[in-house]
This record gives structure tokens, sequence and C-alpha cells, in this order.
């Protein structure tokens, strides 16, 4: 018999199997219902609707720069204890979606769930692991002009991509650009530049600013005045180019790529970044 798109979405929405999954067993089940689960918990594929209620926060995050160091790849899996995140079976599925988010380039994580080899290898790991498996998130970085870099935290939870562009010595770069990444790490920048920063949470700082300067008895006249030097402090805890560098604190990262582009005459600079941990909300 045939099975529709909206009996597929049904049972797909019932066990929180793949869609190509919930075809088959439906198919195999000439349309039941109750058949068609059997057949999923039989594979393994169903084992999602039985671990939806738990939490996936352990897992590892991967990287992987171009032979060309023009394209960068991040991605973050999840899955429910360390035990497994450290296991074989699920390094190995890790690798498989780092692979195909290289080779088959899906826009998004429900595309990229929605490719074959993925969505079967997902099904058959839970199934294998009784855990919630899920990709989170990923991101793809080009520089044409530019260069890439990133850092694996030891123990895979955190890691970071850094874009850089107008780079004419890849070479000389490299070390200071990793540098760049494990400060990133470290010290959780916001963005790059302070002109990055949202309007809105500037906005918020002030208010927040002038109001406990009012509080401390601060003239009124001169609350804009102190409101804009604890700005000032703001930016170099929060902007990646005003943080002190951390293998030396008498110089910012601007005052880094300042030094370089003067030593090599160029104009280098950190154009972004993705800084991916496990279980940030910002996902």
């Amino acid at each position: 018999m045939a099975i529709s798109a909206a009996q597929v979405n049904e049972l797909r929405q019932k066990t929180g199997a793949g869609m190509m999954d919930c075809k088959k067993a439906l198919t195999e089940a000439d349309g039941n219902f109750e058949k068609a689960i059997e057949v999923l918990r039989k594979k393994g594929a169903a084992v999602a609707a039985k671990r939806a209620e738990k939490t996936a926060n352990e897992g590892i995050v991967l990287t992987k720069i171009s032979q060309d160091e023009k394209t960068g790849y991040i991605v973050e899996v999840n899955c429910e204890t360390d035990f497994v995140a450290k296991s074989n079976d699920f390094t190995g599925f890790t690798d498989l979606v780092m692979n195909t988010i290289i080779e088959k380039k899906p826009s998004n994580v429900d595309e990229l769930n929605a490719i074959p080899e993925v969505n079967s290898a997902l099904q058959d790991l839970m199934g294998k692991v009784g855990e919630k498996i899920q990709v989170t998130r990923f991101a793809v970085e080009n520089a044409p002009n530019g260069y890439l870099t990133d850092y694996i935290h030891p123990g895979a939870k955190l890691a970071v991509l850094v874009k850089f562009d107008n780079v004419i010595n890849a070479a000389e770069l490299a070390p200071i650009a990793k540098d760049v990444a494990m400060q990133i790490a470290a010290m959780k920048p916001l963005c790059v530049y302070r002109e990055e920063v949202p309007t809105n949470l500037i906005e918020k700082e002030i208010e927040i600013y002038k109001e406990i300067a009012k509080k401390e008895g601060k003239p009124e006249q001169i609350l804009e005045k102190i409101a804009q030097g604890k700005l000032n402090k703001f930016y170099s805890e929060n902007c990646l180019a005003e943080q002190a560098y951390i293998k030396d604190n008498s110089k910012s990262v601007n005052d880094l790529f300042k030094e370089y582009n003067s030593k090599n005459s160029s104009t280098t600079k950190i154009v972004n970044f993705k800084r991916f941990h496990l279980g940030d909300e910002n996902k």
C-alpha cells in the first residue's frame, strides 16, 4: 500500500525515529501504526522517543581545517554520559558527521540529519548505547583571502575556530593564530570588536552603571562619564581585540596584531570566531 507523508510524519512525531526509518517501518507493517512502532523498536530506531525526556549534555566538539587552510569546520555532538562520549562507537559517529558535513555541505542540522547515512548511523548508535544522541550544531567558515585555525581543549568539550583575513604569510601567522584561538577558549569573549556588541546590551550596561553610581551618591552631571568609563572596562573584558593578551598582559590582542602587521607590512586582522562549549545555551 502507498504510505503518505502525513503518516510518516505522524509516526516520526510519536517515536522520534528518522523519516526514512518511519517510511520503511510503515511499508513493512502495511500502514499499521502499532506494528510499525514494533518494527522500529526491534531495529533500535525508536530509542529517541524513550530518551526524549533525558538531557544530552555530554559529548564532544570536533574541528577540522582543510589542507589549504581556507575552510574550517566545527561541530558539537551530544550524548548523555561521559562514558559513551569516550567510546569508539560515539567518536566513530562524530567522524562520520564531520565527513558528511564536508562532503554533502548541508546548510543546517535538519538537513544533516535527513541525510540517510547520518540518520541510519544515528538510529543504530542510539539503539546500541541506549542513550539520546544528537548533533546539536555545526558551523563552516570560508576564508578565500585569509586563513583559518582551530583549537580543541583537552577532553574535546570545548573547541574554537578562528578566521583571519588579509593574510600574506600563513606560516608566520600560524603560532599567533593558535595563541588567539587559545585566548578565545580561555577568556570567552563576546565578539572580536566593540562595534559588534549589540546596541541593546550596551544600553543595558550603561543603565546599570548609572544606577549603581546614583546609589553611591554620585552627582547627576557625572553619571554619563562614569558609565562610559565602566563601559570601556566592559569592552576590555568582553571584546577579543581589547582583551589583555594571555601570553603578555602588558599588551592587548589588538596591540599584538599592530606589531605583527608593522613587522610584515600587512593588514591582517581577526574576522570572527566560533566557540563551542558543551552545554552552552547559545545554540
